[in-house]
């Protein structure tokens, strides 16, 4: 079983378009897509509006997506072609109470693919790409801790070279790959050979 982790600088960088892009590239994989949230005070991480993202139990929540036309992140991956699609929820600060449950999840799974930063806190994926966006200059500090971490980086802006990225991010990854992840595609042959490449090729990573 591989883990592949997306992660990204901010929010609206593209991360959920490059997920869903490699299990419709990759479905005899048979993915199971997580997709994390982190909420606190009752609004949303992601835009700061009034939001659904708070659980029933203020602590943590994992939710099976089972419609794939509902039009949420969760569903996007199901319609790509995921096995299973799941949304979990938990408040700032308190991902490690979910990780029981993830880590059940993914013994159930043939292979994962989660869209967060975080994650890496409590496991080591097979791969973990960063989705970097020159013009954009938010910077999550969850994305900044594991920078260095990224197999490869995807950037989110076809006409920005890598090189237009602030110094000390283009320095950080400057050695690692670079691929194109733009609309309206997002995902390009030469990824999904380089995913295809790692994951058929590495030794199952130590969780």
């Amino acid at each position: 079983m591989a883990i592949l982790v997306i992660g990204g600088q901010s929010r609206s960088v593209g991360k959920t378009s490059v997920v869903a892009g490699l299990i419709a590239r990759m479905p005899e994989l048979r993915w199971t897509a997580f997709k994390i949230t982190q909420y606190g005070h009752g609004f949303c991480t992601a835009d700061g509006q009034p939001c659904q993202c708070q659980t029933a139990d203020s602590c943590v929540s994992l939710t099976a997506e089972r419609d794939a036309d509902s039009g949420t992140d969760t569903s996007r991956f199901l319609a790509a072609g995921a096995a299973r699609s799941l949304w979990v929820r938990t408040r700032i600060g308190m991902l490690a109470e979910a990780m029981p449950r993830i880590r059940e999840e993914l013994v159930r799974s043939e292979n994962a693919i989660l869209e967060s930063n975080s994650i890496l806190d409590f496991l080591q994926p097979d791969l973990y790409f960063t989705v970097l966006d020159p013009t954009v200059v938010d910077f999550k500090p969850s994305a900044l801790r594991h920078l260095t971490r990224a197999d490869a980086a995807l950037i989110a802006a076809a006409d920005k070279p890598s090189g237009s990225l602030a110094p000390p991010i283009h320095e950080a990854l400057d050695s690692k790959p670079h691929f194109i992840v733009a609309p309206p595609t997002y995902i390009s042959d030469e990824l999904v050979a380089f995913v295809r490449n790692r994951l058929l090729t590495n030794a199952p990573a130590s969780r």
